[in-house]
């Protein structure tokens, strides 16, 4: 497990960049942690650091966002996601089956439903209001 600590909303940005530099197409990122802990702002960067040129905003109230010409990166949030048929009816399994990038926040309400291979990344408040600290598990590269 990586752990890094941020102090803005840049530095989250910026780890996030990071990642998305690195990964492989078909990947998803389960996102743990509270309402306002720097979730989005790390998607943002991973769509950055893949290239993609898009405004970033939460999925709160879509429930997914999709960014890129071929749907390169989708951004989910399962917040409202309780049973099987809400989460086929998002459609995070076509998503997956078509190579796309996941970002899942909330991935609490359907972690028996990630692949095992998923990313994890674990976001906490640190000692100050805008600190950060950012656990990432299953990343089998150095960010």
């Amino acid at each position: 497990m990586q752990v890094f600590n941020s102090c803005s909303y840049e530095q989250t940005v910026a780890l996030g960049e990071r990642l998305g530099e690195k990964l492989k197409k078909g990947v998803v990122i389960a996102f743990f942690g509270g309402l306002g802990m720097g979730k989005t702002a790390f998607t943002t960067g991973i769509a950055r650091g893949m290239n993609l040129e898009c405004e970033v905003s939460s999925p709160t109230f879509s429930i997914v966002n999709v960014y890129g010409k071929n749907s390169e990166l989708c951004h989910f949030d399962m917040y409202r996601v309780s049973t099987w048929e809400d989460l086929y009816s998002t459609g995070f399994f076509e998503y997956i089956d078509m190579g796309s990038v996941l970002c899942v926040e909330w991935s609490e309400n359907i972690e028996n439903a990630l692949p095992e291979d998923s990313i994890k990344i674990y976001i906490e408040k640190g000692k100050n209001d805008n600190d950060r600290i950012i656990k990432i598990d299953g990343c089998d590269f150095e960010i």
